[in-house]
């Protein structure tokens, strides 16, 4: 194997070894394709190199203390903010787990690491689930024909409490093209707990640094993930297998969970993340019907900046805990934060908690671009609905318009049922009637297999300005963290061509920290790390980013995941 192979001792797994009543089943080779296993493999290479980790002396608490990674627990303590007794330093740029104790302000200081050949490591990673049997980890890799492949597997041993993960690398033999996910640890267990297992990680040469960060804490044992985002080199969050893979195409995925949530009393129901669903048609039927929409004239062009960037994020006036409402200091208070995580653009689903009142101010003195929604949750799209005709009329003597680069409406409405195609452009017709201060472009927020449809093309493409889509890769049980940019990415080309002349948005799109494991596609903190990397490299131009923070008011869903799509961690530590 190519590079290093490194062996690290993984102190933040033992904890759970011990807390977590399972069984490890170690599948090696799982195809995904149908029934048949891949049971033929050639021979295995063992390969071990001992990597020294040598602890470091943590420093003395103060108003602001400097503090380093940690891989070991933290015993909770009232006192004053302490830093974390132990630093465990790899010298690979592996997301760092910092966990404070107690609540308290603390500076992260900035971190180099230079890597001079690729290197592969054992990544710890880890994922909420409920009770119940999941498959987690292994490397998922598509094969065009009967192959050999060689392909580094973590596995893990324990000594007196200890969890050691290993790097080994394998040769499997691949009988038939198809899909296949190698060394899977399938576990159960008997409640709803963290589950903490090895991924294979490899990182290409160069130099990878942390910038230095100021944390501010507020519950008891928090853990934060410090990520290295700026490199010479090309980091790779998941290991490919010696062998070219099919690149992924949007083949029918599994169908998303349907969240039960209602939105706290007397507000508009909150949107939720759905299944970026997709056809077996690689090449949707294009409307024939002529569009019949001005160009736009609000200077939007369906790019929220260069490639790459990270210019959208979705943001709803709710306490994330409770769901209640913010007041005017705390949305003003959350949009400079947003603006400081260098976002251009938020995307606003409704009118409910005050919404106007509270963002169009703050909007205009941070100078943050809206994308502007109509929420529609009844059972009719027509003006003549009272919960519309309230937002329809309310955004038409809104004095901010001009901050709205883009009008969104309803959110996967179609998808719901909750009404049909023609009445859907009849609301869009109705609006731009009523919106005389406004002038810009309109789309709506449905999935690609929505999009796809002939009576939602013919009844839609002459009205809006983008096809607009929420994609969330999580949903397609073939996409790992690593690949979910290439993924939306064949997503966007696909509705590309959906509307003759108009160009794909992405509205909605994110990873969650925590649930259970559809296939591939794993939730956690350090996978959302690596998905949301892969989406903002490959399509960050044109995607909006979901959610600024976790909504834990939200019931947990099928999926177990819900609640946790907030990803301004992430972006925090891009500064």
């Amino acid at each position: 194997m190519k590079g290093a192979i490194v062996v690290a001792a993984t102190a933040a797994m033992a904890g759970s070894a011990n807390a977590v009543n399972h069984g490890h089943a170690h599948k090696l080779f799982a195809h995904k394709r149908n029934a048949d296993l891949c049971s033929t493999w050639v021979t295995t290479i063992w390969e071990e190199t001992v990597l020294t980790l040598t602890p470091t002396q943590a420093p003395e608490p103060s108003t602001t203390p400097a503090v380093a990674s940690s891989n070991s627990p933290v015993t909770t303590s009232s006192a004053a903010p302490v830093a974390p007794t132990s630093t465990v330093k790899l010298p690979v740029p592996t997301p760092e787990p910092i966990t404070y104790a107690t609540p308290g302000t603390y500076t992260v200081p900035a971190t180099t690491v230079t890597v001079s050949e690729t290197t592969t490591v054992c990544g710890a990673s880890s994922t909420h689930v409920v009770p119940g049997t999941h498959t987690v980890g292994g490397v998922t890799t598509v094969v065009e024909t009967a192959t050999t492949i060689t392909c580094p597997v973590a596995t893990a041993t324990t000594n007196n409490g200890v969890v050691t993960s290993i790097i080994t690398s394998t040769e499997y033999v691949c009988p038939s093209a198809g899909t296949y996910t190698v060394a899977p640890i399938t576990t159960t267990v008997t409640k709803e707990t963290d589950i903490h297992f090895p991924i294979p990680t490899s990182y290409a040469p160069g130099t990878y640094t942390i910038p230095q960060q100021v944390v501010t804490v507020t519950e008891t044992d928090y853990v934060y993930y410090c990520p290295y985002t700026s490199s010479t080199g090309l980091p790779t969050s998941s290991v490919v297998p010696t062998v070219i893979p099919v690149t992924l195409s949007p083949t029918q995925p599994i169908e998303a969970p349907k969240p039960t949530t209602t939105a706290p009393a007397s507000q508009s129901e909150a949107p939720k993340s759905e299944a970026s669903k997709s056809s077996d048609s690689p090449k949707p039927t294009t409307s024939s019907t002529p569009s019949t929409s001005k160009p736009p004239s609000g200077g939007f062009n369906g790019s929220f900046g260069n490639k790459g960037n990270h210019y959208g994020i979705t943001y709803t006036p709710y306490y994330g805990e409770s769901g209640d409402c913010k007041d005017a200091s705390q949305v003003k208070k959350d949009l400079q934060e947003i603006k400081n995580e260098g976002f251009n653009v938020i995307r606003v689903y409704g009118t409910d908690c005050n919404a106007l009142e509270t963002v169009g101010p703050a909007c205009e003195e941070l100078g943050i671009r809206i994308i502007l929604g109509v929420f529609v949750k009844g059972a009719s799209c027509s003006y003549e609905s009272k919960e519309i005709k309230d937002q329809v009329d309310a955004i038409a003597n809104w004095k901010y318009l001009g901050l709205v680069d883009l009008m969104v409406i309803g959110n996967e409405v179609l998808m719901q049922g909750l009404c049909q195609p023609t009445d859907l452009a009849s609301l869009i017709t109705t609006a731009k009637s009523k919106w005389s201060g406004y002038s810009g472009p309109f789309t709506i927020a449905e999935t690609l297999n929505i999009w796809e449809r002939s009576d939602v093309t013919s009844a839609l493409c002459g009205v809006v300005d983008y096809t607009g889509a929420n994609i969330h890769p999580y949903f397609n049980s073939q996409v790992t963290p690593a690949t979910a940019g290439e993924f939306v990415s064949g997503q966007l080309d696909i509705l590309d061509t959906v509307c003759s002349g108009k160009k794909a948005i992405n509205l909605e799109c994110g990873w969650p920290t925590e649930g259970s494991s559809n296939g591939a596609a794993v939730p956690g903190k350090v996978e959302q790390l690596t998905a949301l990397k892969s989406i903002r490299e490959a399509c960050g131009d044109r995607t909006v980013f979901f959610s600024f923070e976790n909504d834990m008011w939200k019931q947990p869903g099928s999926c177990g995941c819900e609640q946790s799509w907030g990803c301004k961690e992430f972006f925090k530590g891009l500064l």
